[in-house]
């Protein structure tokens, strides 16, 4: 090589023509064809000629014959037929050196300008063959056609960007109503790109696509691309994002809903059951929000000379449902019912779950009765657990139970035979935890509701108390005959902060953070946080698909079906561990979403705040209104857990789950 020689080389997927200005070891100084002086090695040249120019001319000539140069390099270029090379010179699976390709090209004589003509086609056309270090590779024709497939999308893509860009823009830009709605996207895949970005970011299947229709549409963040999707009626609002993410099912499929027709038109007789106590004429009473539409539990309470019946009484779902029918499969599916402030997501049908299934006021049912026989302390002489034919009399809610408590039985006996209970299971070592629970509804006109409900009060801890006792005894009832069930257990707790009932609000958080995690298993175990020997979760059937598996198990014993066995039991519920977990989830998030909606209309509203925690730079808080933790900077102010202090909510926003508190 020469100072003098013309030398191509590739940048930025073109390919540049210079002369050689200066050699210095590897490397070269070259002033190309568009008046720029460059370094580069001797590696990056992609062809050298033994072309020469004369260096004695000025520095435009040079340039001028360099442009010339390339320009007859790129017309020779044009003369040449990759494919027919293609079809000439596959079969043979050889490689191709340059000079002989160059031979097949052009007729002699051949020049350096033929070369490089030959270079830049094969630069040019990558489809047919392989090029590297002077030598061709033909494709074979698998190759090639995935090439072409290739292309084929990239063009789509592109295309797909300039069309989802384009809509974006006229979105962002367009003003819409009833009358003149806004324009549907050109190709729906570019709302499910859009919509899977925002969702998953990154972690979504076309992420660059997404970005690239954000940058060329002149889109910065997710966030707007949310507002727009919003705008366009693809979103609401509120749109619960997190059910998509979680991928939780909202409908039910076609099978079910035949099933369940076949289930309510024809379904066996439960009143001639010779198994069955008819209890209808017993007097049973359901006590729930005012909400609820399904029912699974009720209540009743009968006087003896000695003594009371205290009965717990369950639908008896297992009856209607059977083990893997279509309406099982997909209860499995779903795991459990989904309570959210704006809407509900029922584990069966509601066919089933308020109706069939339910405890409907008046409806003779199936049920699974744990008729308790109590002395006149109150004190447990003995129980049954029976299968049952019940009937509600009276449906009422917590505030008409809390009204009649104190005033009329049996509400006011089954509240003092709860708070017996209760002081049981406290001299057993229960944890009991007093905290409030703030319940959050939408209006019919969009408005939020909020309320701070006392779990402790009357009549839900009447019903928690005797759910407990029916758990707990339909927990020994499967023990004392060997059957798996899904029993729940727990470790006894880190740190105990305090015995029997406590009514400080800060003492009742750390003893909540003291507690381990609830276990689930096939065997009973202890269960400190309630102070019982083995507790299982059968009272919500059409709620909960793990206490509709263990109801099945005691339908085993009473001669119903075959109970499933270990093995069995355990495999469903590993398969349904992730949807049980996401049902968790979407509650928690859903409730935490409204609940910061709700606060971004409290902007500048004074709140006072439990410390939980005090560290360096900031502290954990309990808004006290709200039993909402945050964590805030501590602006060198001075406090200790268990302090109250006052705080002013500069700025909340529920989409971002942001939340600013000034102390």
């Amino acid at each position: 090589m020469n100072i003098g020689n013309i030398v191509e080389y590739i940048d930025q997927q073109k390919i540049i023509c210079a002369v050689v200005l200066q050699i210095k070891k590897q490397r070269l100084r070259l002033l190309t064809e568009f008046n720029r002086e460059v370094n580069i090695s001797v590696g990056r040249l992609s062809h050298l000629s033994g072309e020469s120019l004369d260096m004695t001319a000025s520095r435009d000539a040079l340039v001028r014959n360099l442009k010339q140069c390339a320009l007859s390099r790129q017309e020779l270029s044009k003369d040449i037929n990759i494919q027919e090379l293609w079809e000439l010179l596959h079969e043979d699976e050889e490689p191709i050196d340059l000079e002989t390709m160059t031979s097949f090209c052009f007729d002699p004589p051949v020049t350096p300008d033929h070369e490089t003509a030959v270079v830049r086609a094969f630069f040019n056309d990558k489809l047919y063959f392989k090029f590297s270090k002077d030598i061709f590779f033909p494709n074979t024709p698998d190759q090639i056609d995935n090439k072409l497939n290739q292309l084929r999308e990239a063009e789509r893509k592109e295309k797909l960007v300039e069309q989802g860009a384009l809509w974006l823009n006229t979105i962002d830009k367009g003003s819409f109503s009833d009358s003149e709605p806004s324009p549907s996207p050109p190709d729906p895949e570019i709302v499910t790109i859009l919509k899977d970005y925002y969702i998953y970011d990154k972690d979504s299947r076309a992420a660059a696509d997404a970005r690239a229709i954000m940058s060329r549409g002149g889109i910065d963040s997710p966030h707007q691309v949310f507002n727009l999707l919003v705008k366009s009626g693809i979103w609401n609002e509120h749109e619960n994002l997190d059910i998509i993410r979680m991928d939780i099912p909202v409908d039910f499929p076609e099978s079910v809903h035949k099933n369940t027709a076949g289930l309510i038109a024809n379904h066996d007789d439960f009143l001639n059951d010779p198994k069955r106590m008819d209890l209808q004429d017993i007097p049973l009473i359901t006590i729930d929000g005012q909400s609820t539409l399904d029912y699974d539990d009720a209540i009743s309470l009968q006087k003896e000379d000695d003594g009371y019946i205290l009965g717990i009484h369950i639908i008896d779902v297992g009856f209607f449902i059977k083990n893997d029918d279509p309406v099982d499969r997909h209860a499995r599916l779903r795991g459990s019912s989904i309570y959210m402030p704006d809407d509900k997501i029922p584990m069966l049908p509601p066919d089933l779950s308020e109706d069939l299934c339910s405890l409907v006021e008046e409806k003779i049912r199936p049920g699974i009765s744990t008729i308790v026989r109590l002395n006149r302390f109150f004190e447990i002489i003995d129980y049954d657990i029976v299968p049952s034919i019940i009937k509600v009399h009276h449906q009422m809610t917590y505030t008409e139970a809390n009204i009649l408590n104190g005033e009329d039985d049996p509400i006011t006996t089954l509240y003092r035979i709860a708070t017996v209970l209760r002081e049981k299971r406290i001299k057993a070592g229960a944890v009991q935890i007093t905290l409030p629970e703030v319940n959050l509804w939408i209006e019919e006109n969009g408005d939020i509701g909020i309320s701070k409900i006392d779990r402790e009060n009357p009549s839900r801890m009447l019903i928690s108390e005797l759910m407990i006792l029916a758990n707990s005894l339909m927990a020994e009832f499967l023990s004392k005959h060997n059957v798996p069930a899904v029993f729940r257990s727990q470790p006894d707790p880190k740190q105990r902060l305090f015995q029997g009932v406590e009514t400080s609000l800060f003492l009742n958080c750390m003893q909540r953070r003291q507690l381990n995690r609830a276990i689930i298993g096939t065997s009973p175990e202890h269960h400190s946080g309630l102070g019982v020997d083995a507790y299982v979760t059968a009272t919500s059937p059409i709620r909960r698909y793990y206490d509709l598996l263990t109801q099945r198990q005691i339908r085993g014993i009473l001669g119903y079906e075959p109970a499933y066995s270990k093995d069995e039991l355990q495999h469903i519920l590993h398969t349904i561990e992730t949807a049980v977990g996401n049902t968790g989830r979407v509650q928690y998030q859903r409730r935490r979403y409204w609940l910061l909606k709700y606060l971004e209309g409290m902007k500048g509203s004074k709140e006072d705040a439990l410390v939980l925690d005090a560290r360096r730079d900031n502290f954990t808080v309990l808004l006290k209104e709200y039993m909402l933790e945050w964590r805030i900077p501590s602006s060198n102010i001075n406090a200790k857990p268990g302090d109250i202090i006052q705080v002013t909510i500069q700025h909340a926003d529920a989409r971002r789950d942001q939340l600013s508190l000034l102390l």
